[in-house]
């Protein structure tokens, strides 16, 4: 169920990016790196609307309950300006294409910082709805590179753990590297003991993986990986999210060695490009686990996302 006519390929990159970098979003899901990697597991779609591109897709959080219902990203423009009125046009017209599919409209993945674009547009029309689950976490570079005071210690010890028992080396992952990505991808999935409906999330990200990994390149991904014995054991994904930032999309390492986790972390902290001073490590998507682990970072700001549905 794509809700628009045009799809996400590699061949519009420049074109989408023109939108995506037009204004400073903050949140990790509108860089097309992210969009590429999930835009057949998510159906992304888009169209433009007067000065406005509209980029629509579906949440998988929910996957759970059997409930996947499209969403509208926030409307993106060219030039970082919002007029009302031109605003207020693109989302009538993304309202009515919803329900003419049959499906209700809703905003989601709006950042707080929006939040007032909307409404200016839409003046007492929309309601406004906390998103905890997809917040993204953003670190400073230099705190996961230097893991510095009583805060890091848990995790010092283990990357020195790491440094102390394994001989190893970090590599910069690239499109002839995919054959054996994925068979690291593989073995670990198959490692893993989680619920069906998790189990299912990463038999979909599976399939993106392999994508992914053949088209690093073209994409413009930051990905490195970690061989031990010559065979990659972690490997880490990432993707330019504005001037300063870089977001991780994938972090997988095999837990067989005490420290892996840690390690693949700050070595890609310490080989990102320079001008790099956050990392935006995504959202928790409500796993218990997951947040606890991402809190353990100790996050120096969060974005925090909403969805907006009209009254």
């Amino acid at each position: 169920m794509f809700m628009f006519e045009n799809r996400i390929t590699v061949e519009d990159r420049s074109f989408l990016e023109e939108y995506l970098n037009g204004y400073d979003y903050k949140t990790s899901g509108l860089s097309f790196s992210a969009l590429y990697m999930w835009r057949d597991i998510n159906r992304f779609s888009w169209m433009q609307s007067g000065d406005y591109l509209l980029l629509a897709g579906i949440s998988h959080l929910e996957l759970e309950d059997g409930i996947i219902e499209p969403f509208l990203f926030p409307p993106l423009t060219k030039n970082g300006e919002y007029d009302p009125e031109g605003t207020r046009g693109a989302l009538e017209e993304a309202k009515r294409i919803f329900e003419e599919k049959g499906y209700p409209f809703s905003i989601r993945l709006l950042p707080f910082h929006m939040i007032d674009i909307i409404e200016n547009a839409c003046p007492g029309k929309m309601k406004f709805i906390e998103d905890r689950p997809n917040y993204d976490y953003v670190y400073r570079r230099q705190d996961l590179v230097e893991l510095k005071g009583r805060d890091y210690h848990a995790k010092k010890n283990h990357l020195n753990y790491f440094h102390k028992n394994y001989q190893y080396e970090y590599v910069p992952l690239t499109s002839a590297m995919a054959d054996d990505a994925m068979r690291f991808i593989d073995e670990f999935n198959q490692r893993k003991e989680v619920p069906e409906h998790e189990m299912q999330m990463l038999k979909m990200e599976e399939q993106a993986m392999e994508d992914v990994f053949r088209n690093l390149e073209q994409v413009g991904y930051t990905a490195g990986a970690i061989l031990i014995d010559g065979k990659i054991e972690a490997l880490t994904i990432g993707g330019t999210l504005n001037k300063n930032t870089i977001t991780v999309h994938v972090e997988k390492a095999n837990v067989n060695f005490r420290g892996l986790y840690q390690a693949i972390n700050n070595e890609f902290c310490i080989n990102v490009p320079p001008f790099v001073k956050y990392i935006n490590r995504e959202e928790d998507m409500g796993i218990p686990n997951l947040r606890k682990a991402k809190l353990s970072y100790k996050p120096v700001k969060m974005v925090e996302k909403y969805i907006a549905v009209f009254k």
